[in-house]
């Protein structure tokens, strides 16, 4: 998308405002960096024949597991909430399969939230988490590159969630920690970090040996 087009685009979504029109959404910024920065980079990095065989990111899904739950079923609740506030989407609970009596733990116990971000609102997500949340680590240095699958899919996992700048300490009843997966339609993990590194994550090395 040249700069003019992207101009017009924010004027007109302006115009219709003022008219009392439907509002009119402006792409995100991370979505627009993917179209106009990231596909030709990597169409040329790896040689692709194909514009479509560029991998792209599909979903992320934010899972918050609150194992204290079984004694205190107060902190789903807060943990539903949490979620809901740092994504800007409301999370579904997630519920035990199997009982477990040295934890206390019942099939069909409450024992975690999760939810799942897509377009906008993943765009939206990883440029926040990127941008602002991480940097807001203690010692904060990168983060490891040894957390792929096999399958192009990485997770994260974040030991504090108030590094989110939405969330309010003094509100905060107990501090948890989440898992952050990046779902993506890479066939190997070399091309799969080379996507997310794109996109700005912050990886401690600049390449992974093993492809």
């Amino acid at each position: 998308m040249a700069k003019k087009e992207k101009v017009d685009m924010v004027k007109e979504a302006g115009k219709k405002a003022e008219k009392g029109a439907v509002e009119v959404k402006v792409p995100a910024r991370l979505f627009i960096k993917y179209k106009e920065e990231i596909v030709p980079k990597l169409k040329e990095h790896f040689s692709y024949n194909n514009i479509m065989e560029v991998p792209k990111l599909e979903k992320i899904v934010v899972n918050m597991g609150v194992g204290a739950a079984a004694l205190d079923s107060k902190l789903i609740d807060e943990a539903v909430k949490d979620i809901e506030t740092i994504t800007g989407q409301k999370p579904k609970v997630r519920l035990a399969k199997k009982a477990i009596s040295n934890f206390k733990l019942r099939d069909g116990m409450k024992i975690g939230a999760a939810v799942t971000l897509r377009r906008e609102m993943m765009y939206e997500f990883l440029d926040r988490l990127v941008s602002v949340a991480l940097p807001r680590v203690r010692d904060f240095r990168g983060i490891p590159d040894k957390s792929f699958d096999g399958r192009g899919n990485y997770t994260l996992g974040i030991k504090e969630h108030i590094i989110f700048p939405e969330m309010n300490i003094d509100k905060i009843n107990k501090v948890l920690g989440m898992d952050i997966t990046f779902v993506t339609s890479a066939k190997t993990d070399k091309e799969a970090f080379e996507l997310l590194k794109a996109f700005g994550v912050p990886f401690v090395k600049k390449e992974i040996i093993n492809a």
